[in-house]
């Protein structure tokens, strides 16, 4: 569910001082993006950038099987296809962040 080698990554990348910074503004970012995703309005091409959107920025924070979702999901709006589950998307994210945020002190305590 999470790529803890990609976490690593990213942490390393900007320091581990403005990791959690960073981590929060992704997280705060993927939720307005959900919450926008159950408009009625949205077309296929809306549904293709949120789901692009999604996937970039859950792949940087190792949330990998939200990515792998989004990614599909992408694919199929690109076709035409608004076949998102987004419950599913929604209730994923939340277990991801559960483990990210329970998990994260423990694998990177200094």
């Amino acid at each position: 569910m999470i790529d803890w080698t990609r976490v690593s990554e990213l942490r390393n990348e900007i320091g581990p001082e403005d990791f959690a910074e960073v981590a929060e503004l992704f997280l705060m970012e993927v939720e307005d993006t959900l919450s926008r995703l159950n408009r009625a309005e949205n077309t296929a091409r809306d549904m293709q950038d949120l789901m692009h959107f999604l996937k970039g920025s859950a792949l940087n924070l190792g949330f990998s099987d939200l990515s792998d979702i989004c990614s599909r999901a992408e694919s199929a709006a690109a076709q035409g296809k608004l076949t998102v589950d987004i419950a599913h998307l929604n209730s994923l994210y939340r277990q991801s962040r559960t483990l990210f945020e329970t998990e994260f002190a423990q694998r990177f305590a200094a």
